[in-house]
């Protein structure tokens, strides 16, 4: 199996080269770095379609873009385009499940944008940008709006937009027909200072969690109807210190939880249960700034953006506690790692 990785270049005072191809061994998990497929400035998230073999990264750059490769068998990469976001700083992506758009969080420019994907997965010119407006708390990290992700959902479940800024998560229904964003009043607004990043949707539809990197929370909410009920929250790590949680992520059973901490360098495992989660364990990475992570099969890898390393974890299948493996793959400043 081929895993690619983004990350920060120089273009944004990183390391990185570009997206790198690593061949994973399914038996040991480890990962043989096999070079840069595509030299592109600062990919720093990445994304695939859902039947096609296209990947997808963001460009973090002032004048936001996205780019788009087909995905060879061993992993390398052929340009198919670059489109201008029309949003700074474009930081996550994410595909429809039907493959038919590209949704786009602009973090400077603190806007959604939308790409349609033609039958073969690539993106033509960009159909709506939807700015958001206002601002949070904290005069540093929320003087203005920043969009941190997207999750689009399958249905009738809305596109919900995370807002780090405004303290707040956004919901829309696509018009297919148009390719717009049609904003489902109200928004949903956390606690002032929480500074929503991430979101994950657990497999039966109904619970979210939330990664709070201002107040190191995490949220737990029920989406019902279209509609996200709050049911509260438990703190992301259990040391001391300065903790910014980046990624967060259900396991593939969908029976654990787990959470990234930037800043004392762990990830927090959770027991998903019909309430709020339950701490498990919480295991240092290695690093201090672990940015991503991605399971495959037992193995979990932790991307540190800092330390210049993806590390290779195998999760306990009953316990759903990871625990660091071999050597870690050296490269720079990688942000997230894409099976």
């Amino acid at each position: 199996m081929i895993v690619h990785i983004g990350g920060y270049t120089a273009h944004s005072g990183g390391r990185g080269t570009g997206i790198v191809a690593a061949r994973r061994d399914p038996g040991t998990g480890q990962l043989t770095a096999l070079g840069t497929v595509a030299v592109t400035e600062s990919p720093s998230f990445l994304t695939r379609h859902p039947t096609h073999p296209v990947l997808y990264a963001v460009n973090e750059l002032p004048d936001g873009r996205i780019s788009a490769w087909r995905v060879g068998t061993d992993g390398d990469l052929a340009s198919v385009g670059s489109w201008p976001t029309g949003g700074a700083e474009p930081c996550h992506l994410a595909v429809a499940p039907d493959g038919g758009h590209l949704f786009v969080a602009n973090y400077g420019g603190g806007s959604v944008t939308v790409f349609p994907l033609d039958a073969e997965g690539v993106p033509g010119e960009r159909t709506d940008v939807v700015e958001h407006q206002g601002h949070g708390a904290d005069p540093q990290r929320q003087e203005h709006a920043h969009a941190h992700m997207v999750s689009p959902g399958t249905g009738a479940s809305p596109l919900l937009a995370v807002d780090l800024g405004t303290d707040s998560i956004y919901r829309y229904d696509l018009d297919a027909a148009s390719g717009r964003l049609v904003p489902r009043a109200p928004r949903v607004r956390t606690a002032p200072g929480v500074g929503p990043r991430h979101l994950t949707r657990h497999p039966d539809g109904r619970r979210c969690y939330v990664s709070g990197e201002l107040d190191a929370s995490v949220l737990a909410y029920e989406l019902t109807d279209g509609v996200l009920h709050q049911l509260g929250r438990v703190d992301a790590s259990e040391r001391g210190g300065h903790v910014q949680p980046s990624e967060i992520s259900i396991g593939p059973d969908g029976r654990f939880l787990y959470v990234a901490n930037r800043g004392v360098g762990t990830v927090t495992v959770f027991a998903i249960g019909a309430d709020l989660p339950e701490f498990v364990a919480e295991v240092e990475t290695g690093g201090e700034w672990p940015r991503h992570f991605a399971f495959v099969g037992g193995h979990l890898y932790v991307a540190d953006e800092r330390a210049d390393m993806v590390r290779t974890f195998r999760v306990d299948p009953a316990t759903g506690v990871p625990e660091a493996i071999g050597e870690p793959l050296t490269l720079g400043s990688p942000t997230c790692v894409l099976p």
